[in-house]
């Protein structure tokens, strides 16, 4: 079977480029993490669509490319998208990107991409950097399974609340948290999760201060405490899942809550085979859950 490599990608869609969304992947630090094919793209289509268009406009310097900017933002998106889209439909390319990373990803771009489906033009991704999937790889944490929740609140009562909702979960879960913030997200979690809890730290990825500490959750905070290069730069938090004791197993108020809206909608049986696909919980506590929920009824 014929292997396709990078630059056979690149070679087969030049020149076809007419009236379609590129999702691009930019760095988040090294620049030498930008694809040949990302770079190609770049360079072959019409409008480019940015977070900040100032940052984008050194990373395309750096590369030679000189292309229109346009600035697509979480307080305009919505307005924006909507003339975007009228470009596409007239012929025109356009290259998604963010300040850094993978667009859509705690970035703007979601209305862009819904109304690019919904005009059934074709939105093509174009992979590169994620900090999310760069921390977890070197976590030491399983990742079969896990979740990602963004940003936590930004209040500490919202912070707290945020964190005793996933005290229960037993798969590894992640957040991003920016410099000013990351020390109180980290002094709300060991309010609630005990001090033995292991978690990961991930400060700067692929950058010169590039920082991976996996500790307990109390060292881990009083490492950030004391050393002020720990409260420095972009973070990505990794928590490991609760370990569940045998006989107190149960499911999450997620598992419990796609539960409810499948029975509303289907039988037992077929309620409970559908949450145990999606949640990846095991089928006997879903079945007890679902018969406790249809006699509370």
């Amino acid at each position: 079977m014929k292997k396709h490599f990078e630059s056979d990608i690149v070679a087969e869609g030049l020149g076809q480029m007419s009236g379609k969304l590129y999702v691009v992947a930019t760095p988040i630090g090294n620049l030498a993490d930008f694809s040949f094919r990302a770079l190609e793209v770049l360079k072959q289509v019409d409008l480019i669509a940015a977070e900040d268009t100032r940052h984008v406009k050194m990373l395309l310097q750096h590369y030679g490319i000189n292309k229109p900017l346009v600035s697509l933002h979480q307080h305009n998106e919505e307005h924006a998208s909507r003339g975007l889209v009228d470009n596409m439909r007239a012929g025109q390319t356009i290259a998604l990107v963010s300040d850094a990373g993978t667009p859509l990803l705690s970035d703007p771009g979601l209305p862009l991409v819904k109304l690019a489906k919904q005009a059934e033009l074709d939105v093509i991704p174009i992979p590169g950097a994620c900090a999310l999937i760069a921390a977890l790889s070197v976590s030491g944490l399983p990742v079969t399974r896990f979740t990602f929740e963004g940003f936590p609140p930004r209040t500490a009562s919202a912070r707290k609340s945020f964190f005793q909702a996933k005290l229960g979960d037993p798969t590894t879960w992640a957040f991003y948290e920016s410099s000013h913030r990351i020390q109180a997200s980290l002094e709300d979690m060991a309010t609630v999760f005990p001090a033995e809890h292991e978690i990961v730290i991930a400060r700067e990825i692929t950058k010169l201060h590039e920082t991976i500490l996996k500790a307990p959750l109390a060292e881990a905070l009083q490492r950030v405490q004391s050393d002020e290069n720990m409260r420095r730069g972009e973070f990505v938090v990794i928590v490991a899942g609760c370990k569940i004791e045998a006989g107190d197993e149960h499911p999450t108020d997620e598992q419990l809550k796609i539960l409810r809206l499948l029975l509303s909608e289907c039988s037992i049986k077929t309620a409970v085979a559908l949450a145990t696909e999606i949640t990846g919980q095991r089928k006997k506590l879903l079945y007890q859950a679902a018969l406790d929920i249809k006699q509370g009824e």
